[in-house]
């Protein structure tokens, strides 16, 4: 259950599946059976109110509250509107509740265990005001467990915005295929724990929508990494050079102990004369080269990836460095100072693109280099990376990776550690030495964030950038284990 699906595509997966025979009120009962199953298997019997709205979510409420009563539960339902103005498979589930239903309102809340969640779902259109978000807030301000179904309500399901305000779950059901509001700030902190379940709706129907975005998972490009060869050797594994900046040495020795440790066969520094002992004084395994030797290093062409930007420097010797790099058409990736010395002419960068190239911005890079380009993260990413020809990555918590082709990955591990200097340095660094291996971009891109993530997450509290590249090989070793067995 790796891909995500937007609203649209859920409405359209669940039509598939009524079309081929399985009916709307099953589809509904399922859903509610899910959610009842979630709720049994995290708590004991209490009091709950179950909270609807007047669409389908809504309708799996009464499922949901029908169940529960049924195991002896203290249930009341709340909902917004009439009875009869539910329509559809709501109504007939309502029908099918035969205990009270009262108004929607805070005193709901009040003297609750739990509340449930079922008052809009994932295609929630305006804002929440007025009496829903004094709703909103008695919920989030109350002691009770909150079960959100499908999407924590006030939640926008394709781009994880708040809509207003939203409730905020501790845990979230929601069925067959995860949203881009599920793991895009901050909707992503809304929802808790995330369960998907199966209710029915077949794995052939979401081959035919088709869908272009991933939970970004080893799933997703393990078949298109380069383990090396019994009969191979480090010139097949790629040979990196890392630029290296004057005056801040670090991140780029960051760069290229990643890239090493990710598993590239020979990694040059390449640098002013004046400070190459320091790189070379880092550590024995790191070959170096000075800038004046650059003509010659480009002319050889074993010299087939590129790292550039951490600590380089910003200004125009950076970027007509940049420019010669690209137009080599070599595994490259641009970070933090190659790209903001674009920022004042951000086409330039683009039309210079032709090769496989990844950007790796954070968010004020981002949009520095692309001001023009609004909207959510994933759409943003999308359209940068369409515009520019290149893996575009826009780094967070939420990290996406967008393709030019359309395709897109979201980061799910929680590694809040990350967030310390130079930790995106040994990103790029990553991501470069994959690249160099021979892995294609938006599968390095992918794979780099994934094991920058993992590593984040193994390490955990007190984690420094310079612990991250000496993890990697713990878990580039389950991986190589698990694709020996797989074979």
């Amino acid at each position: 259950m790796f891909e995500i699906l937007t609203t649209d595509q859920m409405y359209d997966a669940d039509r598939r599946t009524i079309e081929g025979g399985v009916s709307g009120d099953q589809l509904m009962q399922n859903a509610g059976r899910a959610v009842f199953d979630e709720i049994v298997r995290h708590w004991s019997p209490r009091s709950v109110s179950v909270l609807c709205g007047p669409g389908n979510n809504g309708g799996d409420g009464f499922v949901i509250a029908r169940l529960l009563r049924e195991q002896g539960w203290s249930v009341r339902l709340g909902l917004l509107g009439d009875l009869a103005d539910l329509k559809g498979d709501a109504a007939l589930h309502a029908a099918r509740w035969d205990g009270a239903t009262e108004r929607l309102s805070p005193a709901l809340v009040v003297g609750a265990d739990m509340v449930v969640d079922c008052i809009f779902g994932a295609g929630l259109a305006r804002d929440i005001t007025g009496e829903l978000a004094e709703l909103v807030t008695t919920i989030n301000s109350s002691m009770c467990a909150v079960v959100a179904v499908d999407v924590p309500s006030g939640v926008d399901g394709n781009s994880g915005q708040v809509m207003g305000c939203a409730v905020k779950a501790d845990l979230t059901v929601t069925f067959a295929r995860g949203k881009p509001g599920h793991y895009l700030l901050p909707g992503r902190l809304m929802c808790g724990e995330l369960a998907i379940r199966d209710i029915g709706i077949p794995d052939s129907v979401i081959t035919e929508i088709r869908p272009n975005c991933w939970r970004n998972d080893p799933v997703l490009w393990r078949a298109g990494i380069h383990w090396p060869g019994l009969d191979g050797h480090k010139y097949h594994r790629g040979h990196m050079l890392a630029f290296g900046g004057a005056n801040m040495s670090g991140a780029t020795r960051l760069v290229a102990r990643a890239a090493r440790r990710s598993g590239v066969g020979l990694l040059t520094v390449v640098a002013d004369a004046s400070v190459l002992p320091v790189y070379a004084a880092d550590t024995p395994g790191n070959m170096t080269a000075p800038i004046s030797a650059l003509d010659a290093l480009l002319n050889d062409c074993r010299h087939n990836a590129f790292v550039i930007g951490p600590g380089y420097g910003v200004g125009d010797d950076t970027r007509s460095l940049v420019l010669q790099l690209l137009h080599l058409c070599r595994s490259t990736v641009l970070d933090a100072d190659a790209l903001t010395s674009f920022v004042e002419d951000p086409s330039t960068l683009c039309f210079a693109v032709q090769g496989p190239t990844v950007l790796t911005p954070h968010e004020g890079e981002f949009v520095r280099l692309f001001p023009d380009i609004e909207g959510d993260k994933l759409t943003r990413a999308r359209a940068a990376a369409k515009r520019s020809g290149a893996v575009v990555l826009i780094k967070g918590a939420d990290t996406v990776i967008a393709a030019p082709d359309g395709r897109a990955a979201i980061s799910a591990v929680e590694a809040p550690w990350l967030a310390t200097a130079g930790s995106g340095d040994v990103l790029a660094g990553i991501i470069g030495g994959l690249m160099a291996q021979g892995m294609e971009m938006f599968d390095a891109a992918c794979m780099g964030v994934w094991l920058h993530a993992r590593s984040g997450a193994d390490i955990g509290p007190g984690l420094i950038a310079e612990d991250i590249p000496d993890h990697l090989p713990v878990i580039l070793r389950e991986l190589w284990l698990a694709s020996r067995k797989k074979g």
